[in-house]
């Protein structure tokens, strides 16, 4: 425990000490039946004679804030409190330090961005009965946790020694060669030397902002997108470019029109499994974009779901397997597909690429948990993974369709939606006249929630929301587009006000 002791002040060293200790039961940091250190220990600590140390305990317990036992110590009383003692006398107290005037620009753009983006619900918060297309996270109802549980518990007892010492920052060397198999599948070929393991996808996202992206740099990125890809990027200075999707992805037209204008330094897509509409990119746009970038040497950073999870008719495999030209760099993660709270992802880019990713990374946090990688790669060699996938593949699938039905039999005939063949969600595109954010508070009220599509635009997407059925019940869907179709209805009717500024954020995952 550090006290700091003023000797020159007037109050003797053991009030001061006492007054110390009960401005930290006041603050709550010393709570009811704590101990207190030896007096022989905290006079040593504190350099002053052990009768101080004693003094003070023993005007605590005069005080009722403390209690003494013979043998045992001296502790935090049930009731602690001044009991109207008079506190040390001391100096005029200093203004608080101004924490905000010493945030880098980076925080102070992150801060930005959160405000803009935050989509509002009335300030009593969600009803408690709310049906949530809100989160683009998978139904941890499904997670194979038993099994999970039995594989973490084997590494533990098998390699616990190694994996819980410090590790290579590449990551895991057998479950960078399983990955190197297991993408073999999509199409994509990454030696292991080529593979570098993150904590999570956004981990990935901001490893590259630094590795890559200077103050002042543009980035083209498409539109609408991922809000925590925009948050990076514009965190590390970063001028961004939209390129807009269509029905068959971002459109190519406007990519090569910014390549020769602006030379950005990167460009960010998420070909397949987009979010938030669920699209994918056709064949003849990945052939363009990956050959206007190949003419410019713009890098492409794919942001990737994982292919199995897919709709109906297989989409066409990632840009990084039609890559011949080495210029994209892709992330992968096991958040979609296992557990988000894994943090568990993956970079392929080629080995100077990943040289540089690997010491950003050290500097950042040295290495991923070995141990979780280890539990991860036992399930995976297993073949639980292919299993799991199959099973939840199938139950987003009729979540997926379920949805898509309701919509057409509840909607207003002026809303329209995309149709997803991956991932987890879908954009819904409202009547003229109406603000996605301003029937959110109205929609909470008869306990339905969705995302504001603003949220995933750099300017526009008032008329938009997302919707995720991943971890709506299969049962509730129905109901819950029901109640959004009804607010929809009122709202052409009576238009609802602008949102206000304060209330409870919904997630942008």
């Amino acid at each position: 425990m550090q006290i700091a002791l003023d000797r020159s002040k007037p109050v003797p060293l053991a009030r001061q000490i006492q007054a110390h200790l009960e401005r930290l039961v006041r603050d709550g940091l010393l709570l009811p039946g704590m101990k207190l250190p030896a007096t022989r220990e905290l006079a040593r600590a504190l350099g002053v004679n052990r009768a101080t140390v004693v003094l003070a305990y023993e005007e605590l317990v005069a005080a009722g804030a403390a209690r003494s036992h013979v043998g045992q110590g001296t502790f935090i009383a049930e009731r602690a409190g001044d009991h109207g003692r008079p506190a040390a006398p001391e100096s005029a107290p200093r203004p608080p330090i101004n924490w905000s005037g010493l945030f880098s620009r980076s925080a102070r753009i992150v801060e930005t961005e959160d405000n803009r983006r935050r989509a509002l619900v009335p300030p009593s918060g969600l009803p408690a009965a709310v049906i949530s297309f809100a989160g683009g996270m998978p139904d941890s109802g499904l997670f194979p946790t038993d099994a999970f549980r039995r594989a973490l518990n084997e590494v533990v007892r098998d390699e616990g020694e190694v994996l819980l010492q410090y590790s290579p920052v590449a990551g895991y060397a057998p479950l960078r060669q399983y990955l190197s198999t297991y993408l073999l599948r999509f199409g994509l070929e990454a030696r292991p030397d080529e593979i570098l393991i993150v904590n999570g996808s956004q981990q990935g996202f901001d490893l590259i902002a630094r590795t890559l992206v200077d103050p002042g740099d543009f980035v083209a990125i498409e539109q609408p997108t991922y809000p925590r890809a925009v948050q990076v990027f514009r965190a590390f200075g970063a001028q961004l470019l939209t390129v807009p999707w269509q029905a068959d992805g971002p459109q190519a037209e406007v990519f090569e029109r910014l390549l020769e204008r602006h030379a950005p330094k990167l460009f960010y897509c998420q070909p397949t499994c987009h979010n938030p509409t669920g699209l994918a990119m056709g064949a003849e746009t990945s052939r363009r974009l990956l050959a206007a970038a190949a003419r410019h040497q713009v890098p492409i950073v794919e942001d990737g779901f994982d292919p199995s999870l897919y709709y109906g008719e297989r989409p066409p495999g990632p840009l990084k397997a039609q890559d011949h030209d080495g210029l994209v760099i892709y992330i992968g993660t096991f958040s979609k597909i296992l557990f988000p709270g894994l943090r568990l992802g993956w970079l392929l880019a080629p080995p100077p690429v990943i040289e540089r990713l690997a010491a950003a990374k050290q500097l950042a946090d040295l290495h991923t948990s070995a141990l979780l990688q280890a539990a991860v790669h036992r399930f995976c060699e297993r073949r639980l993974l292919d299993r799991h996938v199959a099973r939840v593949a199938r139950e987003y699938g009729r979540r997926r369709a379920l949805l898509l039905g309701a919509l057409e039999r509840r909607m207003p005939e002026s809303v329209t939606w995309t149709e997803p063949q991956g991932g987890f969600s879908l954009l819904v595109t409202l009547p003229p006249g109406l603000d996605a954010a301003a029937l959110l508070p109205r929609a909470a009220a008869r306990g339905v929630a969705f995302t504001p599509g603003a949220a995933f635009f750099l300017e526009g997407g008032e008329r938009t929301l997302r919707l995720s059925f991943s971890s709506v019940p299969a049962a509730r869907i129905d109901e819950g587009i029901r109640r959004l179709a009804e607010v929809v209805r009122d709202s052409l009717k009576r238009p609802a006000p602008r949102p206000r500024s304060e209330g409870v954020t919904v997630p942008l995952v």
